[in-house]
């Protein structure tokens, strides 16, 4: 499977799982590519079978100055057709845990892209939490591919 991986990332948080997720479906056989935010484009999903996005959430429940470019080109970009997912790291202690992970799913749904696993959210947790949930998350995304695919 020919995966993008985009993310943006302020204290390392959603990098780090980036790389987790990038690293457990390479090592599933996937061929993937790993972009920052600000330098991918959204035209450039078109290209791929699979698209996961990752945002940590600013403010109360904003998406981060980073990933607004990207965001805005979404709009208007058709991912009928492709499959995706979301991730991100967020702050329990605001109102709206980990928002932008809820905005860019419902986006990339808008834009015809079909959600195979529900979007991760992680807070604040130690480093094997993360690689453990980071592991489930490419499980389901890997699993649901299977049923798309006999579907």
């Amino acid at each position: 499977m020919n995966t993008i991986i985009v993310y943006c990332s302020m204290t390392g948080n959603t990098e780090q799982m980036a790389e987790l997720i990038a690293a457990e479906l390479t090592r599933l056989g996937d061929c993937v590519e790993v972009k920052d935010g600000i330098d991918a484009y959204a035209d450039e999903l078109i290209a791929y079978d699979r698209i996961l996005i990752g945002s940590y959430t600013w403010g109360d429940g904003e998406l981060p100055d980073e990933m607004l470019g990207f965001y805005e080109e979404l709009q208007d970009t058709d991912l009928t057709g492709k499959i995706g997912a979301v991730f991100g790291a967020g702050d329990s202690s605001y109102d709206y845990f980990a928002r932008a992970v809820d905005v860019l799913e419902e986006t990339l749904k808008n834009r015809g892209c079909e959600i195979i696993t529900n979007g991760l959210k992680v807070d604040k947790e130690f480093e094997e939490q993360v690689t453990t949930k980071c592991r489930t998350f490419c499980e389901n995304i890997t699993n649901a591919q299977v049923k798309v695919k006999t579907a």
